[in-house]
């Protein structure tokens, strides 16, 4: 996907999601639910205003973010070579917030017979799985990818480590995607996998940065 097509496409979305969010202001409550705890009973709330507009505003954010870090890059030319994916991963988080507040917004309205936990795993499950192509193709740089000093210190490195690491994250995807079936259980299908895939992959860069070292 082109950066060019990426900015219009989320910057759509972005639109129709503080245009919906206007449109409904009147009949939501004040304050709003925001926050579910693991039982996917209502733990937290906020003022309508920031119900209605905080997570459009957060998108926006993370789009300019996204349209800045490539530029600022000292190792640009990487970036460079997998830019169409990261530009598909941009779309797909953009996409994945708006969904997330959709959710919030159908929630206040009073369509409460969902649970919030087990209806962001799909939308969750594909991210991760996304991220996993996405680390497939990503090249040594220092915003992008799994960034460790030992991976940020040798190309061999950061590429056998994203090349476990695409992997383990389309695994990780997969099985937050089965947490669905699993509702008590569910925010452990996703807790476990990416702190032990994380933690993993750490200590994996190193035992490859000092094996290198030593030939």
């Amino acid at each position: 996907m082109s950066t060019r097509t990426t900015t219009f496409l989320t910057l759509g979305m972005i639109l129709i999601a503080l245009a919906v969010s206007a449109m409904l202001a009147a009949r939501l409550p004040d304050p709003m639910a925001s926050h579910w705890d693991a039982q996917g009973q209502v733990d937290g709330y906020i003022p309508r205003f920031w119900g209605l507009f905080l997570m459009p505003l957060v998108a926006v954010g993370m789009l300019a973010l996204f349209q800045i870090i490539p530029r600022i890059d000292p190792l640009a030319e990487n970036v460079a070579l997998f830019r169409s994916q990261f530009n598909t991963f941009i779309a797909l988080l953009i996409a994945f917030l708006l969904y997330i507040h959709g959710l919030t917004l159908a929630w206040n309205l009073g369509y409460t017979s969902f649970d919030m936990g087990t209806a962001m795993l799909p939308a969750l499950g594909l991210l991760f799985i996304y991220i996993g192509v996405l680390l497939k193709g990503a090249r040594r740089n220092w915003f992008i990818g799994i960034r460790t000093p030992w991976t940020l210190s040798s190309d061999a490195v950061w590429e056998a480590t994203h090349r476990r690491g695409s992997w383990l994250y389309i695994a990780t995807g997969g099985l937050t995607l089965l947490g669905v079936f699993f509702n008590n259980y569910a925010i452990w299908f996703i807790m476990i996998p990416v702190i032990g895939v994380s933690l993993y992959l750490i200590f994996y860069s190193y035992v490859l940065w000092r094996r290198e070292q030593l030939h």
